[in-house]
């Protein structure tokens, strides 16, 4: 029976990777299409009501142990700063940056986590680390020549990096929870927080949602069951089987696949600025990822 199960797991586990990614890489075209008749906010309210019902549906079946008071502030951290800023930053900026323009910002965000990690965690980072972050903020400076008010505050490409800089927070503040109540069990306790603290927009958009055209009303419907609920599970499924580390080198693959479906669902063609700035951040992604990362400094006690 053990490895029967062992044996569909391993079937599953192509599966998963596929939805996930997939899932994750259709929410930039498909949150473009959505603003169509969506204010940014309460596109970003509606969308993880339908994720947090379904979240909070998991967690009445699977029942779980009940969470450590203490853990809750934490809990409430990550869906404010997971969740529900940087869906508001992701929205605001992709109503004027392209989709796979945003794409390759968001792919800033595990250098950011890195760069957090070194300030706070006190991890070290070697000379190709610092060349390869160099490099990617090279490469985000491109590629925000070519948007709407390039990098300037306000401006989409802010919005974005603001919103890959909340990704990275929230990648250091899981890591606890997720180690002491697992993957889907942490995700969907935060989904809810996220849905929370985006409340006060939720009649907006269940306004708009009832007067958007067919469109939009189904790109809201797949955001809320696809990108935020089932991706996150299939993506859990797919840590506990490979890892954290093997797992995060997938994630190159969102934006070649984000370009692809942009083109297929909106008709967008990045530009060559766009894809040559994407190009030089995720190199430089690779580089500090791989091998920009040193041990931290191991204090030598004395013998008496």
């Amino acid at each position: 029976m053990a490895s029967l199960m062992k044996h569909l797991s391993n079937r599953a586990l192509p599966l998963c990777i596929s939805i996930a990614i997939l899932s994750w890489a259709s929410a930039y075209p498909v949150v473009r299409i959505a603003l169509q008749d969506f204010a940014p906010v309460p596109l970003a309210a509606l969308r993880y009501a339908i994720a947090s019902l379904l979240a909070a549906g998991w967690l009445l079946y699977k029942r779980p142990a009940p969470l450590r008071l203490a853990d809750v502030p934490q809990f409430l951290a990550c869906g404010v700063i997971g969740i529900t800023l940087y869906n508001i930053l992701f929205n605001l900026g992709e109503v004027t940056v392209s989709s796979g323009a945003a794409s390759f910002l968001i792919s800033a965000a595990p250098l950011m986590a890195g760069l957090i990690a070194m300030i706070f965690l006190k991890e070290r980072m070697s000379f190709l680390g610092w060349a390869g972050s160099l490099l990617s903020f090279a490469g985000v400076a491109l590629i925000a020549q070519g948007q709407a008010g390039g990098i300037s505050f306000g401006a989409g490409v802010s919005f974005m990096l603001g919103a890959a800089l909340c990704a990275a927070l929230y990648t250091n503040l899981q890591k606890r929870l997720i180690h002491r109540y697992g993957a889907l069990t942490s995700i969907a306790y935060i989904l809810i927080c996220g849905a929370f603290f985006l409340l006060p927009w939720l009649p907006a958009g269940i306004k708009s949602f009832a007067t958007g055209s067919w469109a939009s009303r189904a790109s809201v419907i797949e955001l809320g069951i696809f990108p935020a609920a089932i991706g996150y599970g299939a993506w859990a499924f797919v840590i506990g089987h490979m890892g954290a580390t093997r797992t995060s080198a997938l994630l190159y693959l969102l934006p070649p696949i984000t370009m692809a479906l942009a083109y297929c669902l909106t008709g967008e063609i990045p530009t060559a600025r766009t894809l040559v700035g994407g190009a030089v951040v995720m190199t430089g992604v690779v580089v500090t990822n791989t091998w920009g990362r040193r041990p931290p400094r191991q204090r030598v006690q004395q013998s008496t």
